[in-house]
């Protein structure tokens, strides 16, 4: 079930990325969530451009870990990212069923691998909690807010943020994208 699910592209329809929608707007944000281990994510609707099963990748020379490689998506490069080895948790054993979350940043289109979809969430801005700022740390400048759901909590991933930060880390994601 899942990999026909992870199969189907998601559409666009033309609204701005969540980051960039003004506060007063009673439009919904939409966001994908999805699961790394027991904790759930979420990047915004606009953003996905194809979820897809896990499938294999050709890997790079001298790239930092969490950049597993490149996948030929219909003919273009796509870097995949393990967002579980971005934050700190160790690499991902990549099974037929991970999928990966194909997002588009700027002109570039980036992978994400995580374990499972899980729904589409829909919530206003308003109901959106900063990140605490405890420490300093790279980690949490990935993140844009916390929403909360039945279900638990949703981590909220800047993109932007994301390949900012993978980019100063040395990992040239626009040479391969």
């Amino acid at each position: 079930m899942q990999a026909a699910a992870a199969e189907a592209p998601v559409l666009d329809v033309g609204q701005p990325p969540f980051e960039e929608r003004s506060a007063g707007k009673a439009l919904p944000t939409q966001v994908i969530s999805f699961a790394i281990g027991d904790d759930q994510y979420g990047v915004d609707i606009m953003a996905v451009r194809e979820i897809k099963g896990w499938s294999e990748i050709t890997h790079l020379p001298k790239q930092p870990d969490y950049m597993r490689g490149v996948l030929n998506l219909r003919g273009a490069m796509v870097p995949i990212i393990d967002l579980r080895c971005r934050f700190g948790q160790g690499m991902t054993e990549a099974t037929p069923l991970h999928i990966v979350i194909v997002v588009q940043i700027g002109a570039r289109h980036v992978g994400i691998l995580a374990d499972r979809v899980l729904d589409i969430v829909s919530f206003n801005r308003s109901q959106m909690q900063p990140v605490p700022r405890v420490a300093e740390t790279s980690r949490a400048d990935f993140l844009s807010g916390l929403v909360t759901i039945e279900s638990g909590m949703i981590a909220l991933i800047d993109l932007s943020q994301l390949l900012s930060v993978s980019l100063d880390d040395g990992a040239d994601l626009g040479a391969a994208a």
